[in-house]
């Protein structure tokens, strides 16, 4: 028997609750290319993941979606940059004033020594960080975190956000700089952790064409793999290679202060 047209064969499939947004937008998605819920479940999101120009991270959250819903699709790995271990301090240089800059320079400077999730950055309040002379001080419920080499990118972000008085009120340590699609979106507010992972994988490339604009030609071809490592990082790839290298996991283990073995410059 013949497969329904898409159309109608995506009515009979309701959006799981929660997510109704996303799932319109994939199932969007999928009707551009003409594809039914069940021809995801046998194909996978490749061909719709390569027709929108999905990074990885957007590919494992429509996955999560779709499985949600009951299409069974596989849960995609974010793929680990390669080689595993990797320069990640050109993502903590502060190279010029822009807020959206200034905001992931602090959370990558904070996130090399404290490699919290998505969810854990999000929900992180202003007054859980102190800055010292020379380190941030985290506190969770769960126990205390000291910060090294953060203090330069905080100070940044926080000197720039506090000339804006709503950003200047938020809570939050990363606030949304701009009014989203959803109606309860403000400047100020909590940011979704989808809208984290983009501006993450943002910062990432622009720090790739950073790196490529100012190499010198002795040093090209190592800033080239540099720079392509860098187009498709995400912040899941970048925390476990903060782990890799020997940082602390953020647990709840009592009052753990996770250091980094390797040594760091201060400020």
């Amino acid at each position: 028997m013949p497969a329904p047209p898409a159309v109608r064969a995506w009515r009979r499939w309701p959006a799981p609750p929660g997510y109704e947004a996303q799932w319109r937008r994939l199932l969007d998605a999928a009707l551009e290319l003409d594809l039914g819920p069940e021809d995801l479940a046998e194909g996978g999101l490749d061909t719709v993941a390569a027709a929108r120009e999905w990074k990885p991270a957007t590919v494992a959250l429509y996955s999560k979606v779709a499985r949600y819903g009951g299409i069974g699709l596989p849960l995609p790995r974010t793929p680990e940059p390669d080689p595993l271990r990797l320069d990640l301090l050109p993502l903590t240089q502060v190279r010029d004033d822009a807020l959206e800059h200034l905001r992931t320079v602090a959370w990558c400077s904070l996130a090399l020594a404290w490699p919290a999730t998505v969810g854990q950055f999000r929900a992180l309040r202003r007054d859980q960080v102190r800055a010292t002379a020379h380190r941030l001080v985290i506190g969770t419920p769960d126990g205390d975190w000291a910060v090294s080499g953060a203090l330069t990118g905080w100070h940044a972000w926080e000197e720039a956000r506090n000339r804006f008085p709503v950003l200047a009120e938020s809570p939050w340590v990363l606030p949304a700089l701009r009014k989203g699609p959803g109606p309860a979106s403000r400047v100020g507010g909590q940011l979704s952790s989808q809208a984290l992972q983009v501006t993450f994988g943002k910062h990432a490339a622009r720090t790739a064409g950073h790196l490529r604009a100012a190499a010198r030609p002795r040093d090209r071809e190592a800033v080239e793999a540099l720079a392509t490592a860098y187009t498709s990082l995400s912040y899941d790839s970048f925390r476990r290679l903060a782990l890799a290298a020997g940082t602390e996991p953020v647990a709840p283990r009592g009052a753990v202060r996770a250091q980094r073995r390797a040594p760091r410059r201060e400020g």
